[in-house]
């Protein structure tokens, strides 16, 4: 039974999923703040469920030796150190959707917060005055809206703003044409909408593309009298050059709910009239932190009992469906994998994947996930599909991918190429009715091998006795042969043989092979076939 700890305040809804699943699950909301003691804890966790307080630090997954998922109940994960997270082989999730409409409500709030002044007219009006003439604001009525980031809540922006009869545009260089007409917007350039908009929302994750994408010389571009509100992410906004403008009056207002550091107890932006702050309450609501809450406890329970990834951030998605499908083609793919990576002593420069066929509509992502971390694991037993790939980039070795339609007589197979300096090695393999990988070619020579987990692989020239040398030395040495497949490229050519044994070969045997004088090359694999 997997285990999970649960390290920050999560509602008991999403505790009980854990349990009704068949998690077992630790509660223990105060060790998040620990951290000392929460790195001496978590090495009994397959599982680590966080809010915000939790810091997941390079000190803490050091002393994870069991931990495969970490699940932030929420969108940011600035508590979470990924690439660590990744090279330790963790899959850090988040919830990018329980929260969308609360924060999104709370954007459209603080934009008209700031449009008519509200806070300051409450302040005043409970003190007991009455100025109403101080308190002049404006329309969103027709006003122009410039939603940078298209994404999920600014989609969500957009959608309630052109409710409220505002014309809007966005920024997002991932929002295609065929979507900005789906969701009835204008798609501009930044420039663009900083030069044209009254309201500027911004929704877009804090990354090193977008860190203070409202820098001193975008807001030097602002409209006049623009108004800017961020609910989502600290670190977008020059906030001392904003508070400038907005001393200046360049800039009419701005409304944010999230600040460069936090918890914020001063900001440029503080002390302002013109300003609307929040402490982060974009997703403040209780259904926000109750939808959240639950779907962290589905997605990590699903991870551990079915092997279903959604909303990883640093390995792809898969399906509990997928996962159905595809379980025994990811073990192929760590098998083909696992066999070049045995094969291959020389440091590989390139690796290619070829899907054929029915295979070619899978989740390609995560099958190449998979066949890299084979390769990887001939030098590092504990990769796996989260680290592999930063092991290899750390390499320098260069991954592609080809697919296509089926063309043989196979539904479907998976063909991988590693490339050294000295050579190229190439393997295929399929997976049969049965749901049993096989490898059907290696070195460009057909075969029909079944995998298990200790096996012997030879190479030698096509000629009599090389069955018996390998069966007659096997026999004498009491290693049974579970399985034995053979494979040429043309009569007197290049021969290859695949055994399939019950226990890994002593050295002694091996070396009895040799000095027969008839193999190229003898080498004991072993795959993980569990």
């Amino acid at each position: 039974m997997p285990k999970v700890l649960v390290s920050d305040k999560l509602s008991e809804t999403a505790v009980q999923i854990f349990r009704d699943r068949g998690v077992e699950v630790d509660f223990d909301p105060a060790i998040g703040k620990d951290k000392d003691r929460l790195a001496a804890s978590i090495g009994g966790y397959d599982g680590l469920a966080i809010r915000s307080a939790t810091k997941v630090t390079p000190k803490v997954l050091a002393a994870a030796d069991n931990l495969k998922v970490v699940g932030r109940a929420g969108i940011g994960v600035d508590n979470v150190d990924i690439p660590a997270a990744s090279k330790k082989g963790v899959i850090v999730m988040n919830t990018p959707f329980g929260n969308s409409i609360t924060t999104a409500e709370h954007a459209i709030a603080m934009m008209f917060a700031v449009a008519r002044q509200i806070p300051e007219a409450s302040v005043s009006t409970h003190g007991g005055k009455w100025e109403k003439s101080r308190f002049m604001g404006v329309e969103l009525f027709n006003k122009t809206l410039g939603v940078v980031g298209a994404g999920n809540i600014g989609s969500i922006v957009i959608d309630r703003a052109r409710g409220l009869s505002m014309k809007v545009q966005a920024y997002d260089p991932f929002l295609s044409e065929e979507r900005a007409r789906k969701l009835n917007v204008k798609k501009v350039e930044l420039d663009e909408l900083l030069a044209t908009s009254d309201f500027i929302s911004l929704h877009v994750p804090l990354t090193d593309k977008t860190r203070n994408v409202l820098s001193r010389e975008a807001i030097a571009k602002l409209k006049p009298g623009a108004r800017v509100i961020n609910c989502a992410r600290g670190g977008l906004v020059d906030e001392a050059a904003l508070a400038e403008a907005l001393k200046e009056g360049r800039v009419a207002g701005a409304a944010f709910d999230v600040f460069e550091r936090e918890p914020a107890t001063d900001s440029p932006l503080f002390n302002l009239d013109n300003v609307v702050v929040t402490p982060h309450l974009g997703a403040s609501t209780s259904e926000a932190q109750e939808n959240v809450a639950i779907q962290v406890a589905e997605q990590m329970s699903d991870y551990l009992l079915t092997g279903a990834v959604r909303n990883a951030l640093n390995m792809p998605s898969v399906t509990a469906e997928e996962a159905a499908v595809m379980g025994p083609w990811l073990k192929l793919a760590q098998h083909l994998g696992g066999f070049v990576g045995q094969m291959t002593e020389e440091p590989i420069k390139a690796i290619n994947i070829l899907y054929d066929g029915a295979v070619a509509e899978m989740n390609l992502d995560a099958l190449g996930c998979a066949a890299i971390a084979g390769v990887m694991k001939s030098t590092n037993p504990d990769v796996n599909m989260v680290s592999a790939p930063i092991m290899a980039a750390d390499r320098g070795v260069k991954i592609s991918r080809t697919s296509q339609a089926k063309t043989g007589v196979f539904e479907a197979y998976v063909k991988m190429t590693v490339v050294t300096g000295r050579r190229e090695r190439s393997i295929a393999g399929t997976v049969f009715s049965d749901g049993k990988p096989r490898f059907i070619q290696i070195k460009g020579i057909n075969i029909d091998a079944e995998i298990g987990r200790h096996m012997l692989y030879t190479t030698n020239r096509d000629e009599p006795g090389i069955i018996g040398a390998l069966g007659q030395t096997m026999g004498r040495n009491g290693v049974n042969i579970a399985n034995f497949t053979l494979g040429r490229d043309a009569a007197d050519g290049d021969a290859i043989a695949l055994l399939y044994l019950d226990a890994p070969p002593p050295d002694s045997t091996l070396e009895e092979l040799r000095k027969t004088g008839m193999f190229q090359s003898i080498r004991p694999l072993e795959f993980d076939v569990a």
